[in-house]
């Protein structure tokens, strides 16, 4: 059974687009390896430009299998030099008791 997750990034500053980028390439790579399922991912923005992303991980082994994968953790670095990981409650859209945010098109 998949295990589905909720992320939320905040771009560093001057480092917006590079964050949209890395993004852009997330799913492909966790496809490359076999670590998520076929159903579609989504992104969104919030209203401080963080970004949302909504996957469904395999299993709860690939998440494992993630931390051992030497393409996951070049991008996760990517990731880390755009961005904050931060949790979801951070941003005010998730206060809400219906959390709308923007549509983000890959």
């Amino acid at each position: 059974m998949g295990r589905f997750v909720i992320v939320a990034y905040k771009p560093k500053p001057q480092k917006a687009d590079r964050l949209f980028a890395v993004v852009k390439k997330h799913i492909a790579v966790l496809r490359s390896e076999n670590l998520v399922s076929e159903k579609a991912a989504y992104v969104m923005r919030a209203a401080d430009g963080s970004r949302g992303e909504v996957f469904e991980w395999r299993a709860p082994a690939a998440i494992e299998a993630a931390h051992k994968s030497e393409a996951v953790s070049a991008l996760w670095g990517e990731f880390g030099e755009a961005c904050d990981f931060v949790p979801l409650t951070s941003l005010p859209e998730a206060q809400q008791m219906f959390a709308e945010f923007d549509a983000v098109a890959l």
